[in-house]
């Protein structure tokens, strides 16, 4: 393990529709970006989701999906984004609202 001197500043985001956390965190360097969604806890700041909205989710950082977030490392100012599963398919959104304008 490295020593305290080489600890990240970075940052760990998710959002609601509704509401917003970015969670603020010192870790070592090595740190991935799956484990540092789970030392940001995000389960104590939206208890009305399961802790796999969090362990599951993909992530991303600064809006770049990652391909592989548990080997992912993180670097010093970055901010892991968690991302939210889409409710509905986007095509099958559009479909939806074409047929609901008349255009289907």
């Amino acid at each position: 393990m490295a020593d305290n001197d080489s600890k990240l500043a970075v940052e760990v985001a998710f959002a609601l529709p509704e509401r917003q956390c970015i969670v603020e965190l010192q870790v070592v360097e090595g740190t991935t970006a799956r484990e540092a969604v789970a030392m940001a806890r995000l389960e104590n700041y939206f208890p009305q989701l399961s802790s796999s909205s969090f362990t599951q989710a993909s992530l991303g950082i600064f809006g770049k999906q990652l391909k592989q977030p548990e080997v992912h490392v993180v670097r010093e100012g970055d901010r892991v984004e968690v991302y939210r599963p889409l409710n509905i398919d986007p095509k099958a959104a559009r479909l939806a609202r074409a047929k609901r304008h008349g255009h289907g």
